[in-house]
């Protein structure tokens, strides 16, 4: 089993192959991905995502919050950097300026397993419109807060809080009095708490915005856990898929294509 976060060579190359085998193809289904265009990442990370966009002859710019993982995506893209390929920025999305910073607008922006970490987050889908080339689309990967490990707690150093389904949607006080007593990042999980998504409120976004829904999938298994657990990826049953909020418990991870309307 891989241990997510700790070797970032690996954690880099894990998101690259991801991306070239899953999202870019999902992509595909809806919109062309073609040499040439231009593709933001809100929240990259390593860029191992980007990666995978740049390797098809998209010129792609990356926005990262925490500097000290853009230094990794500086190495591990640094040939893509030379050429100008890719560009990393450290900041806040709601500070930058498409035009004077960005050089102008996108054809493709990816926010994947970021959009269940913010706190605004019908101010941030919002705002992506001011990213967004005409005809542009925004691709969203992200797991329901209410399936098995929603709550992201394989981050847990304890292996059998990383292990254990479901007890993040216990009343605040509860997980957070278990998260204490193990000595685990409470912070931080408590935070996804307070962020995690269903697919229904991250619907009814879209729909509030102004977007409209081009292309979706649910997965029972999430693609990334061949990596995690050697499992392969399996979508979900459509009658499952089909049925409001029970879905949310037992669908590991969701995909949607999104545009303007």
């Amino acid at each position: 089993m891989f241990e997510f976060h700790k070797d970032k060579q690996r954690y880099f190359e894990m998101q690259a192959e991801n991306a070239e085998q899953y999202v870019i193809p999902f992509i595909e289904e809806a919109f062309p991905v073609k040499p040439g265009m231009r593709i933001l990442e809100i929240g990259c990370g390593e860029g191992g995502v980007l990666k995978a966009f740049v390797e098809k002859g998209l010129t792609g710019v990356g926005v990262e919050l925490v500097e000290e993982r853009l230094v990794n995506a500086r190495e591990f893209m640094k040939n893509e950097l030379a050429a100008g390929k890719v560009t990393f920025i450290s900041k806040d999305i709601y500070d930058v300026n498409a035009a004077q910073e960005f050089g102008g607008e996108f054809d493709i922006i990816v926010l994947k397993d970021v959009i269940e970490h913010i706190f605004e987050q019908k101010k941030l889908i919002s705002r992506l419109k001011n990213f967004l080339k005409p005809g542009g689309v925004i691709y969203f990967g992200f797991p329901p807060w209410q399936m098995p490990f929603g709550g992201h707690q394989q981050i847990c150093r304890n292996k059998l809080l990383a292990n254990m389904p479901y007890y993040h949607l216990l009343p605040k006080s509860i997980y957070k009095g278990i998260l204490n007593l193990a000595k685990q990042p409470s912070k931080e999980l408590l935070e996804i708490k307070e962020t995690g998504i269903s697919i229904e409120r991250f619907e009814r976004i879209v729909k509030e915005c102004d977007y409209k829904i081009l292309h979706y999938t649910h997965y029972l298994v999430n693609p990334i856990y061949r990596y995690k657990f050697g499992w392969k990826a399996r979508k979900q049953a459509g009658i499952i898929k089909a049925i409001p909020w029970v879905r949310n418990f037992f669908t590991t991870c969701v995909y949607y294509l999104i545009a303007v309307k």
